[in-house]
């Protein structure tokens, strides 16, 4: 079902908004962003990919106007990724027609009840997770360098 469900959903946005279900992530996760901005290191943490792998599609995703970098002052070695104009403007343009396909392809098929279960399975799975997420080494998972936060510039 998740496989299927996510090709729909992915054929959808790729075929209305030319963009990808990753894409979308990037773009709305800088939208919810204070300044629209996070650290590379961070959203690679957020997504579960490596820094290298998103390094790559936030390349391409700069060569289309989507979003930019911005170096941070006082470590040399890290990055922001930062919501262009351009990718706010393809957000806006993406998300009635995501939250659509969403809501057409799971959402409303759902009873009341079956929506509520499907939330205490959730947090159950999320609660086992977590707990698991727990042993990870020092270093995974990392936060913003001291002195480059997330806001600051």
């Amino acid at each position: 079902m998740k496989a299927l469900l996510d090709l729909q959903i992915s054929r959808e946005l790729a075929g209305n908004q030319g963009l990808s279900e990753p894409d979308y992530d990037v773009l709305t996760s800088l939208s919810d962003a204070p300044e629209r901005q996070i650290r590379l290191s961070e959203m690679a943490d957020r997504m579960l990919w490596s820094k290298s792998r998103l390094s790559h599609h936030v390349t391409r995703m700069q060569q289309r106007g989507l979003v930019s970098r911005k170096e941070c002052d006082s470590d040399g070695r890290g990055a922001f990724i930062v919501l262009t104009d351009e990718g706010m403007a393809t957000l806006e343009a993406a998300a009635p027609g995501h939250v659509a396909a969403v809501r057409t392809h799971f959402i409303d098929l759902l009873t009341e009840e079956q929506i509520r279960v499907l939330g205490d399975v959730t947090e159950t799975v999320l609660e086992h997770l977590r707990a698991q997420d727990q042993g990870r080494p020092a270093g995974a998972g990392s936060s913003p360098r001291p002195g480059c936060a997330a806001g600051s510039s």
